[in-house]
C-alpha cells in the first residue's frame, strides 16, 4: 500500500530527509533534491522507491536515493507527495554506475535511470512470492532486497554449481588461467578471440558458471535476440532451468519487469540480455561481459548515448569485477585495453587457427569482376562460382552474404549508368521487385515514368543487388536447390545441413547444421566504401562472423570473398587475425587523433544553437575544434577532441554548457555525444 500528501504531514522521525532524483530532463536540474519525509511514508520512502514529488509546482517523478538527518539547504523543505510502490528497484551500486555513466557521456543521471530500470507494472509486483525453497525467476523470484525471506530467514543471494571443466577453453592457452580466475572470484580481464567455428554461447556459459561456483554474479550482454536465445540455451545446459533470466525490451513490460525483479530480489545470479541488461542488478557481480562488442546494436539510441561495452567496463571497475569482451572480430577499442594492460589477450596459437579454420580465397583480380564490379551478385566471378556447386554436389549447403537488402535497392540509368534519383525529393530510387515500378526510398513517391536528366533515357539497370534479387538469380543458376533468405522481413535462426543456398544479410546468417560447405561474401566494395571511420573494422566483423559458419578446411569448408586480396581487412580475414588488423587501425587512429587514441565529443544542432553551446563551455585547453559539417536537414555538426586524460573534463564542460542554455530556455536543442559510433 502506498500513503500520499494526504496523510500525516509531520515529518519521520528517524532520517526525516530525503534525497530525490526528480525525472526532468533538463541539464540544470542534474542534482539531488531534499524533501521531507512524512511520519505517514517513513516506513514505505526507502533508498531506490519511485516516489512523487512537487517541483516548480508540478507532480513528477522521481528516485528516493538516500535518507539523510538534515539537509544543507536552509530554507523550508517540501514533503514528498507519494511513495509509488516500496518495491526497492534502484540498486545503490546501479546509482553509483549511472552517475559514473551520466559524467562519462555529458548527459543527466535522470536520464540514465531512465535506462537502467524498466517501467513499473504494478500486477507483477504484486504477484504471490514463492517460498525461498522454490524460488523460480518464472514467479519473479522470492527475495526481497534485504536477503530474507517473508518469514526472516536468510536466502542466498546466488546459486552456486560446480565449476566446469576447462573443456574447449584449453585451445587457448590463457583460457585455463581465465576459467581459474573467475571461479575463485579474482577480476581477471580479457579480451578474446574466439576461433573459427566456436560454439561461443557454450564458452561464454562455462565462464558464468565458473563464476557462479565462486558465489558471485554474472551479466552478460549481446547484440540482438537470435544471439540471446543461443546464449539463454547454452546456459541452462550448464547451469539448468532457472538459474538465470533474461532481460530485453523484446519481452514486453510484465516479463520484461518480472526477470528484472527477480535479478533485484537476488533469486538469481546471473543475468542475460540485450543491452537493457548493462545495467542488471546483479549481487555480488563477479563478471560483466560482452559478445561481438563492435555490432552498432550496442549502442544505445537514446540520451546520453552509452555504449554498452562502455558501461560495462565502468562497472567493472566500481564492482572489482572480471571482464569477458569476446568475438570473432575486435575492435579498436578492445584492442587498446590489450595495449594498455588493462586487459589480457586470450587468443588460440597460429597452429589451431589454421586448424579450425575454412579455406579463405580472395576474387579480386578476377575480370568479370575488374570489368564491372557492380555486376559481382548478377555474375559469380568463376571461383565464387565453382566453389558453390562443389558444397552443393557434396550435399553442403551454401551461404550467400549480400550487404543490401531488397530487391533492387539502387538503380541507374541503362545507357549513361547516372544515379537514378527521385524528381520530387532527389532521394535513391529502387526497384522492389523484377515487375514493380521504381519508386523513391526517401518520401516513397511511384516514379512510373523515369527519364534520366543526363540523356533522357528510360531504361534502368541495377546499381546495387539486393538479397531478393540475388535469391532469384541463384534459384536459376541452380534449379532444384532449396533456397532461403534470411533478413529483415524473416531472420532463419537455423538451416538443415543439406545441399541448399541460403542468401542473408549481415547479422542475419543461420546457423547450419554441421556448418556451410560454403560461404560467399558478395558486394564487399558496398562496405569498404563507406563514408565511415569504421569501414574497414565493420566489413571484416561481418565477414569474419559469416566465414565462422563455415566449417573447417578439413571438413570442405570454402570461403570466397569477393574483394582485392591486398586490402588490409581482406588480408586479415585470410589469415584469420583479427588482432592485427585491431592493432593496424589503433595505431592509424593514434597517428590521425581519432577515438579510442583521442575522446571526441559531437555537438549538433542549428548553427546557432551549436556556436552558442561552444561559447558557455568552458573546455580545456588541449581541446580542439573540428568543423563544422552539415548534419541531417538544417542541422550542423561540430567535434572537440581532447586526449584522453582530458575527457572528464570535456564531458564536465560540455554538460555545464547544457545546463546554462537549459536554465535560460534556450529554444534549440542541441544533441551531445561523447565519443559516437559515427562521426562524419
Amino acid at each position: 500500500m502506498t500513503a500520499s500528501r494526504h496523510g500525516d504531514r509531520r515529518p519521520a522521525d528517524g532520517s526525516p530527509v530525503a534525497r530525490v532524483c526528480v525525472d526532468v530532463p533538463l541539464a540544470h536540474l542534474d542534482r539531488p533534491f531534499d524533501y521531507l519525509v512524512p511520519a505517514a511514508l517513513a516506513a514505505e520512502a526507502v533508498p531506490g522507491t519511485r516516489v512523487k514529488v512537487r517541483f516548480a509546482g508540478q507532480l513528477v517523478d522521481g528516485w528516493l536515493l538516500e535518507r539523510a538527518d538534515d539537509s544543507g539547504h536552509t530554507g523550508r523543505l517540501a514533503y514528498l507527495e507519494k511513495v509509488v510502490s516500496p518495491e526497492p528497484v534502484l540498486a545503490p551500486e546501479v546509482v553509483t554506475l549511472a552517475r559514473a555513466v551520466a559524467d562519462r557521456y555529458a548527459g543527466s543521471l535522470a536520464d540514465v535511470l531512465r535506462l537502467a530500470v524498466p517501467p513499473r507494472h504494478a500486477r507483477v509486483e504484486k504477484e504471490a512470492r514463492p517460498t525461498p525453497d522454490g524460488a523460480t525467476p518464472a514467479d519473479s523470484a522470492a527475495v526481497p532486497a534485504d536477503g530474507t525471506s517473508p518469514a526472516g530467514d536468510t536466502v542466498p543471494a546466488t546459486v552456486t554449481a560446480t565449476a566446469p571443466d576447462p573443456g574447449w577453453w584449453r585451445d587457448y592457452p590463457a583460457g585455463s588461467a581465465l576459467l581459474r580466475a573467475l571461479a575463485d572470484g579474482r577480476p581477471a580481464r580479457a579480451v578474446w578471440s574466439a576461433l573459427p567455428s566456436e560454439d561461443w554461447p557454450a564458452r561464454y556459459a562455462e565462464a558464468v558458471a565458473a563464476t557462479v561456483a565462486g558465489d558471485r554474479g554474472a551479466v552478460v550482454v549481446v547484440a540482438d535476440n537470435r544471439d540471446l536465445d543461443r546464449l539463454d540455451a547454452a546456459l541452462t545446459a550448464v547451469l539448468g532451468p532457472g538459474r538465470h533470466v533474461t532481460l530485453s525490451a523484446a519481452l514486453g513490460p510484465a516479463r520484461r519487469y518480472r526477470a528484472f525483479l527477480a535479478a533485484r530480489r537476488g533469486a538469481v545470479p546471473v543475468v542475460i540480455g540485450t543491452r537493457a541488461a548493462m545495467f542488471a542488478p546483479v549481487r555480488r557481480l563477479g563478471l560483466v561481459a560482452i559478445w561481438d562488442d563492435g555490432d552498432d546494436l550496442h549502442a544505445e539510441p537514446r540520451a546520453p548515448y552509452p555504449h554498452a561495452r562502455e558501461v560495462l567496463l565502468t562497472r567493472a571497475q566500481l564492482t572489482d569485477a572480471a571482464v569477458l569482451v569476446g568475438g570473432f572480430a575486435r575492435t579498436a577499442e578492445a584492442q587498446l585495453l590489450v595495449e594498455t594492460g588493462w586487459a589480457r589477450e586470450v587468443a588460440a596459437d597460429r597452429a589451431t587457427v589454421r586448424a579450425r579454420m575454412p579455406a579463405i580465397a580472395p576474387t579480386g583480380d578476377d575480370p568479370q569482376l575488374a570489368r564491372d564490379p557492380g555486376a559481382a551478385t548478377a555474375r559469380l566471378p568463376s571461383l565464387a562460382w565453382t566453389t558453390a556447386r562443389a558444397a552443393l554436389q557434396a550435399d553442403l549447403p551454401v551461404l550467400v552474404q549480400v550487404p543490401r537488402r531488397g530487391y533492387l535497392p539502387s538503380v541507374a540509368c541503362a545507357d549513361c549508368r547516372t544515379p537514378a534519383r527521385c524528381p520530387h525529393c532527389a532521394g535513391p530510387l529502387a526497384l522492389p521487385s523484377a515487375q514493380g515500378t521504381p519508386a523513391c526510398r526517401w518520401c516513397g513517391r511511384v516514379t512510373a515514368a523515369y527519364a534520366c536528366p543526363q540523356c533522357g533515357g528510360r531504361r534502368l539497370r541495377a546499381s546495387i543487388t539486393g538479397a531478393r534479387r540475388t535469391a532469384e538469380e541463384l534459384g536459376r543458376a541452380f534449379p532444384g536447390v532449396p533456397v532461403r533468405t534470411s533478413g529483415r522481413e524473416e531472420v532463419l535462426a537455423t538451416v538443415p545441413g543439406g545441399a541448399g543456398l541460403v542468401i542473408a544479410t549481415p547479422g542475419a546468417e543461420p546457423v547450419a547444421d554441421g556448418g556451410f560447405g560454403a560461404v560467399l561474401l558478395l558486394d564487399s566494395w558496398a562496405l569498404l566504401t563507406r563514408a565511415d571511420l569504421r569501414a574497414g573494422e565493420e566489413a571484416l566483423r561481418r565477414w569474419l562472423s559469416a566465414a565462422a559458419l563455415a566449417r573447417p578446411a578439413a571438413g570442405g569448408g570454402r570461403v570466397v570473398v569477393v574483394a582485392d586480396g591486398a586490402l588490409a581487412p581482406v588480408q586479415a580475414l585470410l589469415r584469420w587475425d583479427a588482432a592485427w588488423f585491431a592493432a593496424r587501425e589503433l595505431a592509424e587512429r593514434r597517428e590521425l587523433g581519432f577515438p579510442p587514441a583521442v575522446r571526441m565529443a559531437s555537438v549538433t544542432g542549428p548553427a546557432a544553437a551549436v556556436a552558442d553551446l561552444l561559447a558557455e563551455a568552458r573546455l580545456p585547453a588541449e581541446a580542439e575544434l573540428l568543423g563544422p559539417v552539415p548534419a541531417d536537414g538544417d542541422r550542423e555538426r561540430m567535434l572537440v577532441r581532447v586526449p584522453r586524460a582530458r575527457a572528464a573534463a570535456l564531458a564536465g564542460a560540455l554538460h555545464s554548457a547544457a545546463g546554462v542554455r537549459t536554465a535560460r530556455k534556450a529554444a534549440d536543442p542541441v544533441r551531445l555525444q561523447v565519443d559516437p559510433l559515427t562521426l562524419f
